[in-house]
């Protein structure tokens, strides 16, 4: 069995490292790689993409008065009619 910490070839049944004394019976800790990443990014990708077509959808449906905004021109002076 190969330490983690310091690559020292160790015996099966060791408990511990004999050259740098890690306990090797701790399971290794997960590092996630590139494809993890680039999975994980492209569900959030996708699940924000269907969010943002599912409300607009309802916002859609909604009774005419919602749907459109008239602002008034004192509001907004820098907007030139």
């Amino acid at each position: 069995m190969k330490c983690l910490s310091c690559g020292q070839d160790n015996k099966e049944t060791a408990k511990a490292c004999k050259k740098c004394g890690r306990d090797l019976t701790i399971p290794p800790a997960w590092f996630p790689d590139w494809k993890w990443h680039a999975r994980t990014l492209g569900i959030i990708y996708a699940c924000v993409t269907v969010a943002y077509f599912v409300v607009s959808i309802a916002l859609k449906r909604l009774p005419p008065p919602y749907q459109i905004r008239k602002i008034p021109p004192e509001m907004t002076p820098w907007l030139k009619r």
